[in-house]
C-alpha cells in the first residue's frame, strides 16, 4: 500500500548543469552564431549570446514558454529596422530593442 501524503520530487525539477556542460553549450552556440552569421551575410556580427538568452529568459517566464523565440525575433527585426531606417546605430538600436522587451515582459499584466 502507498503512502498518498509522500513528497513526490518535481517532475520539472532539472539537474544543475555543470561547468564542463555550460562551456561545452557556450562554444556549441558560438559556432552555431558564427555559421548562421556568415550564412545569412551577417559575418562579423557581434551577438552577446549571454545577454539574447537572459531576454529569451525573461520572456519564457514572465509570458510564456513561447514568447521566447518570438521575443527574441522581433527584437533582432525591430533592432535592424531602425538602424536600417532610423540611421541609428546599430548598437543603440538593439540596446533599446532589448530594454524595451524586457521592460514590456516585467509589466505587472491587468
Amino acid at each position: 500500500m502507498s503512502d498518498d501524503t509522500t513528497a513526490q520530487p518535481e517532475a520539472s525539477a532539472k539537474p544543475a548543469r555543470s561547468d564542463a556542460e555550460k562551456a561545452e553549450m557556450l562554444e556549441v552556440l558560438e559556432r552555431w552564431t558564427a555559421s548562421l552569421s556568415a550564412e545569412l551575410d551577417l559575418a562579423g556580427l557581434d551577438v552577446d549570446i549571454d545577454r539574447v538568452l537572459a531576454l529569451a529568459g525573461v520572456a519564457a517566464h514572465a509570458v510564456l514558454r513561447p514568447a521566447a523565440p518570438l521575443t527574441t525575433y522581433l527584437v533582432g527585426y525591430a533592432a535592424g529596422r531602425a538602424a536600417a531606417l532610423d540611421g541609428a546605430n546599430e548598437a543603440e538600436a538593439t540596446a533599446r530593442a532589448f530594454d524595451a522587451a524586457s521592460q514590456l515582459a516585467r509589466r505587472p499584466t491587468a
